[in-house]
């Protein structure tokens, strides 16, 4: 049977090679994102190279009625979702008071709203036929509060704890969730998110790598996957002992903006 899997935020970075490797091992794809031309060209050249079937399906997903309206058009089509990846999401930068509101408000419809609503309508039909799998991809900033990027660490949050919470509850009907959680990645989110010149990208990890390393975290039934070994020691067993006036310090100087 073939796997079909939905993937959000699909037209760039982590999501677009998410969809090349499952692309790779013969599944089925429905690309979305706000871009169609960008995911119309994703379709050719995967349809091209791997012989399956892409369905695109443009939509903005920081509107509240986009995850019901992506649900109505796949049933539609008679597309079952065997894999749903909820990877879109954006970020920010700068003092919460400081920031647009509707900004905040949109982040946390896409991070957080979006995805809940995503994953509830499509894993209802997983259950059922006691199959599935998910991915929702989270970020190492997940586990500890984020100066300066507050509203988007707590999203983040939010993500993980919820990703394993499901998790649990689905362990015996066949489905599994997955969180990918990685540490800086060299995609459009610093320019989106207004991080030029904070330090912490200067060592991002490729969209390829960590792609990779969640899709093979999702294979397992991981509950968390980690792209470095380091990071996951550090937030499992150094942060959580640690002052939380010193985490929050540490957290807000590697979101602090280089003066050089």
């Amino acid at each position: 049977m073939t796997n079909t899997a939905l993937i959000t935020g699909a037209s760039s970075g982590i999501g677009l090679e998410l969809a090349k490797i499952h692309a790779s091992k013969g599944g089925n794809l429905i690309l979305v994102a706000r871009s169609e031309s960008k995911l119309n060209n994703l379709k050719t050249e995967l349809e091209n190279q791997y012989g399956i079937q892409v369905t695109v399906i443009a939509l903005d997903l920081s509107q509240p009625s986009s995850a019901q309206e992506l649900f109505e058009q796949t049933e539609a089509r008679s597309l079952q979702v065997d894999t749903l990846i909820n990877n879109a999401g954006f970020g920010g930068h700068g003092k919460f008071h400081e920031r647009s509101l509707v900004h905040e408000q949109a982040m946390m419809q896409v991070n957080m709203v979006t995805l809940t609503n995503l994953t509830h309508l499509y894993l209802k039909g997983m259950v059922e036929r006691k199959q599935g799998k998910i991915l929702n991809v989270s970020s190492t900033a997940s586990f500890m509060p984020g100066p300066l990027q507050a509203v988007y660490y707590a999203t983040k949050s939010y993500v993980t704890s919820f990703s394993q919470a499901v998790a649990e509850e689905v362990k015996d009907n066949g489905v599994t969730v997955t969180a990918l959680c990685p540490g800086t990645v060299a995609t459009g989110f610093v320019e989106a998110g207004n991080l030029e010149g904070v330090d912490a990208w200067k060592n991002a990890k490729t969209p390829s790598s960590v792609a990779e390393c969640g899709y093979n975290g999702m294979e397992k039934g991981e509950l968390v996957a980690f792209n470095e070994p380091s990071l996951k020691f550090m937030l499992n067993w150094i942060i959580p002992f640690l002052p939380r006036k010193l985490v929050l310090k540490i957290s807000r100087q590697a979101m602090e903006k280089s003066t050089k």
